[in-house]
């Protein structure tokens, strides 16, 4: 199994860390691919774990119902990602990712579905064959052998921002670029406004003795499974401490 950081000829423009089942990487993914575009970037899609960067909490008491299930779920995507990654090179995971995205973010609520579908076999088989990849790797959902070299992604990522952060984390022209947490966004910006926007968030962690601009409030994002319109507006949360837990 390959080291984290191997694979690649060359040191990608952007380094993207996200787990699949978290809307707002998603969101943000979707904007650094429109930039991407423009510039001509590289970006090397890299995992971090919201259930391993949570192993020390008791989710029962701190977190909504259902989030172990749903973050257990990421877990067992980027799995089968790892396997993915060392069989296929890094290039492949950027379409599975648009294949995760695709399935469990693009479609409507819940409803009614068990907490962790996300997870579930005939998704990911879904998501293998969308992305042109062996249906068989299917098998490594389950692979808890993998998850060593996931932690240490994570760690690679929160190490990069401190720890009082979730997913995504962005890496600008690693390894001595800059490294931020997000940006979250709720709205996807058009192609004007995704490159201005990116120019704003790199000068902005660029400057020297920067550390942090924050508000928690939050809208749930435009997408399907919140429930949200793109022409409409999504309820504001109070994000405090950057997550949904109910106890810091």
């Amino acid at each position: 199994m390959e080291s984290p950081s191997a694979g690649s000829a060359r040191a990608a423009d952007i380094n993207f860390y996200f787990d699949p089942i978290c809307p707002f990487a998603w969101m943000t993914s979707k904007w650094i691919r429109i930039v991407q575009a423009q510039r001509d970037y590289t970006v090397d899609w890299r995992f971090i774990s919201l259930r391993l960067i949570n192993s020390h909490i008791d989710y029962d008491s701190h977190f909504p119902p259902g989030y172990e299930a749903e973050h257990t779920a990421g877990l067992r995507l980027l799995r089968m990602a790892s396997a993915v990654r060392e069989r296929h090179g890094r290039e492949a995971i950027g379409p599975l990712y648009t294949a995760y995205g695709t399935h469990i973010l693009e479609v409507g609520p819940d409803d009614g579905r068990e907490p962790g579908w996300q997870g579930a076999p005939d998704l990911a088989t879904v998501a293998l064959a969308e992305a042109g990849l062996p249906e068989s790797l299917v098998e490594f959902l389950d692979d808890t052998s993998r998850d060593a070299e996931i932690q240490a992604e994570s760690d690679e990522a929160l190490a990069l921002t401190g720890k009082d952060v979730g997913t995504p984390i962005v890496h600008f022209e690693p390894p001595d670029g800059a490294a931020f947490f997000g940006p979250v966004i709720s709205r996807l910006p058009d192609e004007k406004q995704a490159a201005q926007l990116w120019d704003h968030v790199v000068g902005l962690a660029q400057f020297p003795g920067f550390a942090e601009l924050k508000r928690s409030l939050r809208e749930q994002p435009q997408l399907p499974s919140c429930g949200v319109p793109a022409q409409e507006t999504g309820k504001v949360e109070d994000w405090h401490a950057g997550s949904r837990r109910l106890k810091k």
